[in-house]
């Protein structure tokens, strides 16, 4: 896995494009400093040598991360849309905290009986959180890996693979040649066996 270090300088803007990761390094952050999501969405994931990769939550606009809540290690965040935060963002003082509810989510279906309800059941997370419905299809403005998806859902990516071409066999999942979105049956999405 490859990223770039986020600079220790607080910054109003910072802009990655699709596909690039930065590190949040923790000890460079003071305390209630956050990044905060002004445009895009972004992956936030684990760069520790024993669960390299692991997926925590996705952040979109008015999201924060707070940097004093992180492992030693710290976090990766990487766009999977053109994605602009800051990282001189003073943390808002609510209770909601979308990591840990994005986390808590993940988890939850990672819990589900078989990998064809955990693949529906995050097909649904996804698109009720990050997506939007679009005449007779619910779309996602991003796409993830076979391997990603096998990671999130505790199958492996030949599992995914096979899940995700029935899908398409059976008309609930479109995934265009050349374009970034993906677009889902909303029936398939609403017959998910968590509601999210």
């Amino acid at each position: 896995m490859s990223f770039r270090f986020l600079p220790d300088t607080p910054a109003s803007a910072v802009r990655m494009a699709t596909g690039q990761s930065v590190l949040i390094d923790p000890s460079a952050r003071s305390g209630g400093a956050c990044l905060e999501v002004l445009e895009g969405i972004a992956r936030v994931y684990c760069p520790c040598e024993e669960t390299e990769g692991m997926t925590l939550a996705f952040l979109q606009s008015g999201d924060q991360l707070r940097t004093d809540r992180l492992c030693s290690e710290g976090v990766c965040v990487e766009a999977l849309t053109s994605l602009c935060f800051r990282s001189d963002a003073e943390a808002n003082e609510s209770n909601f905290d979308a990591v840990n509810e994005w986390t808590l989510q993940l988890l939850r279906i990672r819990h589900l009986g078989n990998a064809e309800q955990r693949l529906q059941a995050l097909f649904a997370l996804l698109v009720n959180r990050l997506g939007k419905r679009c005449g007779n299809w619910c779309q996602l403005p991003f796409r993830l890996t076979h391997e990603r998806i096998g990671e999130l859902i505790g199958s492996t990516r030949v599992t995914s693979t096979r899940l995700i071409s029935r899908l398409r066999s059976a008309d609930l999942l479109i995934a265009p040649s050349g374009e970034q979105t993906l677009s889902l049956s909303p029936t398939f999405i609403e017959s998910s066996p968590i509601s999210v």
